[in-house]
């Protein structure tokens, strides 16, 4: 499918963040197949030859991300893809790209763990995501859409995160998200096109360029890893991104990316004009962690309550934000298991009984309000 600029198109997850990643410049693909993300794969293989780019599947998840790291140091804009099982694969080619501080772009649509697991939705790959799942100090900057526009707008971000920072950057989705079809509207990004100065390209009129990660010389991998953490702390000044809706007067603070932050949207939809102060953070950046908003709202907020696709794993970044200003309440589904805005709201319910006198008829009016029947809207 060519790309139309300037209108709309009904595209999966995945078909558009393919497509973003053609129109941000990125013209080397390298991909394995495994659901539920291989209408990517499927999509690069189309367009690639179309555009004048290479696409290559690989014969593993581990030769997809050795290859990106190649055309990485060659000064190309380079993406790769997969699901949970198969970034496992990749988290040593990650640490490697970092310890080379090389651009990349990785796209995960996580699915249910652990192990081989099933296809289902699942956000349990928070953990190998932010906390760098692979070996050595080293951070790897991540993105979470909540609907398939910005799934493409995050897409075109990330490459230009990765340049700036010299950095792997991953976008996190999971399987409803790249598989939902939902209007997008694409744009191309104007770009000269650069060799960067610091690839590898046979040094002809300039002093070599090395790209390693490998530091055998006592004192040398710790400075250069001192060097790496001053990096990050920039980004993490410089990069943090969320979304707050109905925080103002809200006495639960609900917190939630990706599909949960859908869904929580739907709840508080839900029990608009109950009275309930409800409000929403999304962390769309979930490294750097957006964790000074939260202190902020940790001030006036009774408690927070997060929502995940996973026994708790954003739980803990969250609580280590509000460092014990208020209780911080968790509602999870695991694997694959997708929570509903009725058990959202149910939740809430739970946290306010013990304080809230007009509780009762606030539950007579969600439940009539429930009663009429329970949707997801496709606006995020």
């Amino acid at each position: 499918m060519k790309s139309s600029n300037n209108k709309k198109q009904l595209l999966t997850g995945n078909e558009a963040a393919a497509e973003a990643a053609i129109l941000a410049g990125c013209r080397y693909y390298y991909g394995y197949p495994i659901t539920p993300q291989n209408e990517l794969v499927n999509h690069m293989a189309i367009r690639m030859p179309q555009v004048g780019g290479t696409f290559l599947q690989a014969e593993s998840e581990i030769a997809a991300i050795y290859m990106a790291y190649g055309s990485a140091a060659a000064g190309a804009r380079v993406m790769t893809s997969s699901s949970s099982p198969g970034i496992s694969l990749m988290q040593e080619g990650i640490s490697y790209l970092a310890g080379s501080e090389l651009p990349c772009v990785i796209v995960n649509m996580q699915r249910g763990g652990p192990g081989l697991g099933d296809i289902s939705p699942s956000q349990a790959d928070y953990f190998q995501a932010v906390k760098g799942g692979g070996h050595g100090d080293y951070r790897t900057i991540v993105l979470a859409p909540a609907s398939v526009q910005e799934i493409a707008d995050l897409v075109y971000d990330a490459f230009d995160l990765a340049d700036r920072y010299r950095n792997p950057v991953m976008l996190l989705g999971d399987a409803q998200l790249g598989q939902m079809m939902e209007p997008v509207e694409l744009k191309k990004i104007p770009r000269t096109q650069q060799t960067p100065r610091w690839a590898v390209t046979g040094a002809e009129g300039r002093a070599r360029n090395i790209i390693k990660s490998f530091y055998p010389v006592k004192g040398e991998l710790e400075a250069f890893n001192i060097r790496l953490q001053r990096k990050y702390k920039v980004v993490e000044q410089k990069e943090v991104r969320y979304e707050e809706v109905n925080t103002e007067r809200a006495e639960i603070i609900l917190v939630a990316y990706g599909t949960c932050a859908r869904i929580c949207k739907e709840a508080l939809r839900r029990i608009s004009g109950t009275g309930l102060q409800i409000g929403l953070l999304r962390p769309i950046s979930l490294w750097p962690f957006p964790k000074e908003p939260l202190r902020r709202l940790a001030k006036k907020a009774k408690a927070f309550c997060v929502v995940e696709m996973s026994s708790g794993q954003m739980l803990e970044d969250v609580k280590l934000a509000v460092l014990n200003r208020c209780p911080v309440h968790f509602y999870g589904r695991m694997g694959g298991g997708v929570p509903s805005s009725k058990e959202v709201i149910k939740k809430v319910l739970n946290i306010l009984a013990p304080e809230e006198s007009t509780l009762e008829l606030e539950m007579s009016e969600i439940s009539q309000e429930l009663g009429k029947g329970l949707y997801f809207s496709t606006i995020p």
